[in-house]
């Protein structure tokens, strides 16, 4: 059997649980919709203000409570049955949704809406990952992992081009309804498909005490430190560069080139997630993954000189292949800590990056009135090599 058919094996013997299609079901159904949302939202926010700082401000308004969600809140993962969490959570999504169909709301209020539902996406994140490790033991874990990225990236790309095309044969309400009935369709199947399964833990404590004291323990551990600092910083500062891209595309003449720009980058995290997951084997896996990390910021520098809208895209998809690297680091990180807290720590991972994203697409957006979107790009591709040149010990 060659490596290529062993590998497939090995995921129809992940697609065979039950329980992970579903979550795998889940994860598409809320990327695609997200992604036709955001899109819908950052395109109309750019033509009604101009500014740069409110289209990524709207770009990010997801992200930026999973600070609070994730210091406050992530105990939940571990002491809510999966079902009911994720059940709630999608039916969240669902209401914030159509209430931003309906339209004619402020600015500040669509950012409050999106704002809320934020606020516990790092939940039922944690909820979903936490699950992954009992499901798939060993190098299934970075199987599943891998799926779960190819999956986000090509529901990404999905979204993102549907969200262009809607916008052009729909109004933006009509766009918005359809993200909607995708929040639905996940609410039920979270609801009738996933099995009734009881907490990992039961902490008598309170609930933002107890997620307090494990993201102190978790960060007061060189070793969990240093692995989460590694799943942050390079991801958030090169991902801070999409914050400019609907201003970049706009100024070559192309405002509708930004989810082609945005897809181009989810096409490169899938190529990236498929090699590094499927055939790459653990051992070069762990050596590639400094490099990889570097690739995830050293094609940016090349929009200091403002490539046109092929290379561009190019350039974006080469950078977001390194973003495989996370997954020798997500397991890693579950290797490093206890069961009982598992669904917190991947939780902590998660928010810690939606944060760090969210802050970095909103500096960027702030640093697009004052530069050139192309040498915004290039700034956050330095920034990111700094960092995981900063970080080579744990990205080793």
């Amino acid at each position: 059997m060659t490596a290529p058919t062993a590998a497939s094996a090995r995921y129809r013997d992940v697609f065979g649980v039950p329980e992970f299609r579903t979550l795998f079901s889940l994860q598409t159904l809320q990327v695609a919709g997200d992604s036709v949302r955001t899109i819908a939202l950052s395109v109309q926010t750019y033509e009604r203000t101009g500014s740069s700082v409110w289209a990524a401000l709207v770009f990010a308004a997801g992200m930026i409570p999973y600070v609070i969600g994730g210091a406050l809140l992530l105990s939940l993962a571990d002491r809510v049955p999966g079902r009911r969490l994720l059940t709630g959570y999608h039916l969240l999504r669902f209401a914030v949704t159509a209430v931003l169909a309906l339209g004619g709301l402020p600015l500040p209020v669509v950012l409050a809406l999106l704002v809320a539902v934020g606020l516990f996406a790092p939940v039922g994140g944690a909820a979903v990952q936490g699950r992954l490790p009992a499901l798939l033991p060993g190098d299934g874990y970075v199987l599943g992992r891998s799926l779960f990225g190819m999956t986000s990236a090509g529901a990404q790309i999905a979204g993102q081009a549907a969200g262009g095309l809607l916008l052009s044969a729909l109004t933006p309400a009509g766009t918005l309804w359809l993200a909607a009935a995708s929040a639905a369709l996940a609410t039920a199947l979270a609801r009738l498909r996933l099995p009734d399964v009881p907490p990992a833990a039961r902490e008598s404590s309170g609930l933002a005490g107890e997620t307090w004291r494990t993201n102190r323990s978790l960060l007061g551990t060189r070793p969990t430190r240093g692995l989460l600092l590694a799943a942050w910083l390079p991801i958030s500062l090169s991902v801070a560069a999409e914050g400019v891209v609907v201003p970049y595309a706009a100024g070559a003449g192309r405002p509708d080139a930004a989810g082609l720009l945005l897809s181009a980058a989810a096409a490169g995290m899938l190529a990236g997630n498929f090699v590094v997951g499927r055939l790459v084997p653990p051992g070069p896996r762990e050596r590639l993954t400094l490099p990889l990390a570097l690739l995830t910021g050293a094609p940016l520098l090349v929009f200091v000189f403002e490539p046109g809208l092929p290379a561009a895209c190019a350039l974006m998809a080469a950078g977001t292949f390194g973003l495989g690297y996370e997954l020798t680091v997500q397991r890693r990180l579950v290797d490093a800590v206890p069961e009982e807290i598992r669904g917190r720590a991947l939780g902590l991972s998660g928010s810690g990056l939606m944060t760090g994203q969210a802050a970095g697409i909103g500096a960027a957006g702030a640093l697009g009135e004052l530069l050139a979107p192309g040498h915004v790009m290039a700034l956050c591709g330095a920034a990111t090599v700094a960092a995981c040149l900063c970080l080579t010990r744990s990205l080793r």
